[in-house]
């Protein structure tokens, strides 16, 4: 019989934990958006469910996340040509919450709101364990758009192809 140490049945159990988490986020295209609530930076409080009849984009970032900080430009700059077509942005920081000044500062350059994930509930989204990863949700909450098949994050093009089609419908 094969012996193994604790660590590597550890390793295994948290592997098969991980790639458990990514199919069943990656399984959500196409199927209706889970709930998700966040408490915002500003105190404000944001539920999916509250959000209806509008295309809804959730980010996962941080402030040291390289691919990050280059896709938040474009995120906002597409935010502000489409928000008033019913185009919303949730920004859920990675961050430890010991740095919210540094999120507080990095989320302030822009006009979408943004939320620490210790205070967001949304577990089935899957365990977010790389970033930048993205979730687009259509006007009738569908989930049309997951993440993890996103290589290195939206830029106005995918924004673009990916988004836009979804404002058109009605």
């Amino acid at each position: 019989m094969f012996a193994m140490s604790k660590r590597a049945r550890i390793a295994i159990l948290c592997a098969g934990s991980l790639l458990a988490s990514s199919a069943i986020a990656a399984d959500l295209e196409g199927r209706p958006a889970p709930p998700l609530e966040a408490t915002l930076l500003d105190g404000a409080h944001l539920r999916l469910a509250d959000l209806a009849g509008k295309v809804v984009l959730i980010n996962y970032w941080a402030t040291w996340c390289e691919p990050c900080r280059k896709e938040m430009p474009a995120l906002d700059a597409y935010y502000g040509r489409h928000r008033d077509e019913g185009f919303v942005v949730l920004a859920v920081s990675m961050d430890d919450p010991a740095d919210i000044a540094k999120v507080r500062e990095a989320a302030g350059a822009f006009a979408f709101p943004a939320a620490l994930s210790k205070n967001v509930s949304a577990r089935a989204y899957g365990r977010i364990w790389r970033i930048p990863i993205t979730f687009v949700i259509d006007r009738v909450g569908v989930v049309r758009k997951s993440g993890w098949f996103v290589g290195s994050g939206f830029d106005d093009a995918a924004l673009e192809a990916t988004v836009t089609p979804l404002l058109h419908e009605k």
